[in-house]
């Protein structure tokens, strides 16, 4: 497959990107846990469908240690027993907005209060961010049809 744009030769993307990039830095730095950050970025782009960026997540969540058990069972979550209590109300509320036709309505109540119950304002900021971030990546790589398989830990860092 090859993609139909070059992203990053495109001068208005080049100058997009360079604040997406910050943007992604701030999150990165931010006190959400890094391994919730990963399996939410992971769970997002399982539910969009986005190649590019399941490569890319499995990749850098295994770089830093996480498990082959805890990434093949993302897309299963609530039946596995490898998540805590908290990363199962970070990808819950990941799913709800991302789907937010499906959730009709977007996140729900209750699902925000187990995410509040676990991550305080600032971590909810930046779980929001994150969510919302990742779905504007994963619809860019959709439209422009980027190929997924080549990524290089750190590539992007």
């Amino acid at each position: 497959m090859d993609a139909r744009l070059n992203l990053f030769a495109s001068q208005i993307t080049g100058k997009a990107f360079k604040h997406l990039m910050a943007a992604g830095k701030v999150l990165k730095e931010s006190t959400l846990p890094a391994a919730t950050q990963e399996l939410v970025s992971l769970r997002v782009s399982q539910i969009n469908g986005c190649a590019v960026c399941i490569d890319m997540h499995t990749k850098e969540a295994a770089a830093a240690g996480e498990t082959s058990v805890r990434l093949n069972l993302v897309a299963a979550w609530r039946e596995a027993k490898v998540f805590t209590e908290a990363e199962r109300a970070a990808l819950e509320l990941a799913e709800e907005g991302t789907r937010t036709a499906d959730a009709a309505g977007g996140v729900g109540d209750e699902v925000w209060a187990r995410a509040s119950h676990h991550y305080d304002e600032e971590q909810l900021n930046a779980l929001v961010l994150l969510v919302a971030f990742m779905n504007l990546a994963n619809r860019l790589n959709l439209i422009t049809q980027q190929p997924a398989g080549d990524y290089k830990v750190g590539q992007l860092h």
